[in-house]
This record gives structure tokens, C-alpha cells and sequence, in this order.
């Protein structure tokens, strides 16, 4: 695809006739990079007693365009629909959903040894980033969206610096060249929270650093492999082949349904400890709050700002949800094409449908 065609995609992919489709179908619109499933068997998903919808959880299904939507109550499949035209084989953007699955790897690897310290640099895994804006922002900042970087993320502004690096992948431009060449604060490292998807890539770019392997490499041997998912995942990537994990990868509905049920064991998955239980357990005490909301953030999970004991969830732009509830056992999965995501009182509508689900 040419720098210019590609660019004239990614300024109409979220126009109302093409978005539903375009976020079961990235693969063929964009440069993309398998993430190997492996070659053993795919994972069971019992399937339990059905769970009725309420009327408003039907509603809030039409209302928010939803495109799929899985309950799993102690592993099992108990409310699974899929909306407009999409179906159980689709592989689903996930935007910021990738976020959690990326801090989830760090995780891994930091039990690993990868990493000395949360309170190392960043360049120290990253010397490219030397003299950029990132040069003294710390592991734990990244985790916690507190690099004090610049970055205007608001999606529906055309001038916000997220359309802009849009537009800058899609001329070519190299998303670690990006990072390196953001220059500006807004405050001191760790200062305060302001989401910042660069900051994901540079955990990314870290990560590289640290263990000399990329990411789609990692993520299969260290979660995607032992998961047993249905379907090899993609990543969405720069077109020099990075992948794009702020934002990029794409699974079946039933396959992050798979990693928010294996999140929700404390780690553990088919009698493997996948993740550090350690690692599991800070997910759902907030290490910022944000000043706009009130929604706790911490290691790229959000918490709602009534948090439930033992309640997390990864989010992504336009209505990506996996919702976990630990004490009720609960795994909720969302997808949606939700052009609305921005109103107010979309994300407490979500949240309540979870939790209508995890207390029936």
C-alpha cells in the first residue's frame, strides 16, 4: 500500500459505513506481522448455564454498536452474541486494549530478570531515546502514563498530536523515530498522569532493548503459545515492521476472552503460571487517578472510579472491553465500532453492564 493511499485510509477508517468492517479487517488494510499461535492444541472454553441480557443490556448492545460480547462466570462461556454483521472468527482490534497485554509481557519478563529495577531509565533499554523528552522517565512512570511527555490524545481533533502520528505512520514514518523526536514536557517524570500512548511504545521499545528480541517474538512464546488461543493473532505495524503495540493487535472475541479468564486465575492457565501472581495482584490498586474522571490507572490497567475489590479492566478507544472481576469470577469481553465513545456517561454504561453480569 502507498504512503498515500494508506494515509487516505487511516483518515476514513472510522467513517459510519466502513468502521465495522474495517475493525474485523486491519490485516488487509494495513501492514501487518503474525504472532505464531504455536502448534499445540486450542484451549477449552466450556460453556455453562446461559446468562439471560436484561432489557438494559440489550439496549446498551444497539446503543454503543457493539460487535461482540462474551461472558465467561468461573471459565465458562455463559452470554456470547455477536452484532452487525461480524462473527466468532473475526480478528478484532483491540487499540488500547494491547496496552494491558504488553504491560502483562513486561510483567513476565520483569520476573524474568530482564529488568533491575521499575525505577530504572528508560534509556538505559532505549539509548535512542537519549535526549529526548523521555531521557529521565523511569520504567514505573511508563507503566503508570506519568512520563510527563507531551501528547494531545484527543481522537476527534484532526490538529491533536494522535491524528498526527496517524498521519505520520502513514507516510512511512518509523514509530520509534517518532518517540525519539518528542522534545517537549509538560511536567517532571512522574508528576502526574496524563494518558500518553507513546509512552506504551516506548515500554515497547524497552522491552526490545532489554532482551534483543521483538515483540510479536515474545508475545508468542511467552502468552500467545501457552494461552492455546483458536487463532493466530496480528499486529498492525509501522512499515518498517515495528509493531504497533499501543494500539495494534487483533484477536478473535473468544481468544481475549481466553487472556482476561487466565488474568483472572491470578496468572495461571491449563496448570501453568503464566504471568507472576505478584504481578497480578497490584492490577487493581491505582497507582494515578486521573483528575478528569476519577478513573484509576496503573501497570496500562484502568479501574472504574468506584472500584470493586479485585476489578480491572483493559480499554481501548471506540468500545474494547475486558472486564475482570476476581471475586465473582467474571470475565466480560466487548467489542464495539462505538462512534459515540467520547460522550459522557459512556464508560460508567459499559461498566454497569459488567457488572450486571458479573453479580447475576
Amino acid at each position: 500500500m502507498g504512503k498515500v493511499e494508506c494515509t487516505d485510509v487511516i483518515e476514513h477508517l472510522f467513517d459510519a459505513d466502513r468502521i465495522v468492517a474495517s475493525f474485523s479487517s486491519m490485516r488487509r488494510l494495513f501492514p501487518a506481522s503474525d504472532v505464531p499461535r504455536g502448534t499445540g492444541g486450542v484451549s477449552p472454553l466450556a460453556t455453562g448455564a446461559a446468562l439471560s441480557l436484561d432489557a438494559s443490556a440489550q439496549n446498551w448492545i444497539t446503543q454503543q454498536a457493539v460487535t461482540s460480547f462474551l461472558v465467561l462466570k468461573s471459565g465458562q462461556i455463559v452470554q456470547e452474541g455477536y452484532y452487525l454483521g461480524t462473527g466468532p472468527e473475526d480478528l478484532r482490534m483491540s487499540w488500547s486494549v494491547a496496552k494491558s497485554v504488553l504491560a502483562t509481557l513486561f510483567g513476565i519478563l520483569f520476573e524474568d530478570g530482564a529488568f533491575d529495577s521499575l525505577d530504572d531509565p528508560a534509556v538505559r533499554y532505549a539509548p535512542a531515546l537519549k535526549g529526548s523528552a523521555y531521557d529521565g522517565v523511569t520504567l514505573q512512570h511508563l507503566l503508570n502514563m506519568a512520563s510527563g511527555v507531551v501528547f494531545n490524545e484527543e481522537y476527534l481533533d484532526p490538529g491533536s498530536d494522535i491524528r498526527r502520528m496517524g498521519r505520520f505512520l502513514g507516510q512511512g514514518g518509523a514509530m520509534d523515530r517518532y518517540a525519539q523526536e518528542r522534545m517537549d514536557r509538560h511536567a517532571a517524570p512522574g508528576a502526574s498522569f496524563v494518558y500518553n500512548s507513546v509512552d506504551t511504545h516506548v515500554l515497547g521499545m524497552v522491552i526490545r532493548g532489554a532482551t534483543g528480541c521483538n515483540i510479536t517474538g515474545l508475545l508468542s512464546e511467552r502468552l500467545i503459545q501457552p494461552l492455546g488461543l483458536e487463532a493466530a493473532p496480528h499486529y498492525v505495524t509501522d512499515a518498517h515492521g515495528t509493531a504497533i503495540v499501543l494500539g495494534g493487535l487483533n484477536l478473535r472475541s473468544r481468544d481475549y476472552a481466553r487472556f482476561g479468564q487466565m488474568i483472572a486465575q491470578g496468572g495461571a492457565w491449563q496448570g501453568q503460571q503464566i504471568v507472576p501472581i505478584d504481578w497480578i495482584e497490584c492490577l487493581n490498586t491505582p497507582a494515578q487517578i486521573s483528575p478528569d474522571d476519577g478513573l484509576g490507572y496503573g501497570d496500562q490497567w484502568w479501574m472504574a472510579a468506584d472500584p470493586r475489590p479485585g476489578e480491572f479492566m483493559a480499554c481501548g478507544i471506540y468500545g474494547q472491553y475486558i472486564y475482570i472481576n476476581r471475586p465473582a469470577r467474571t470475565v466480560c469481553v466487548a467489542t464495539s465500532a462505538n462512534r459515540r465513545f467520547s460522550e459522557d456517561g459512556v464508560f460508567d454504561q459499559a461498566v454497569a453492564t459488567f457488572r450486571r453480569m458479573a453479580d447475576a
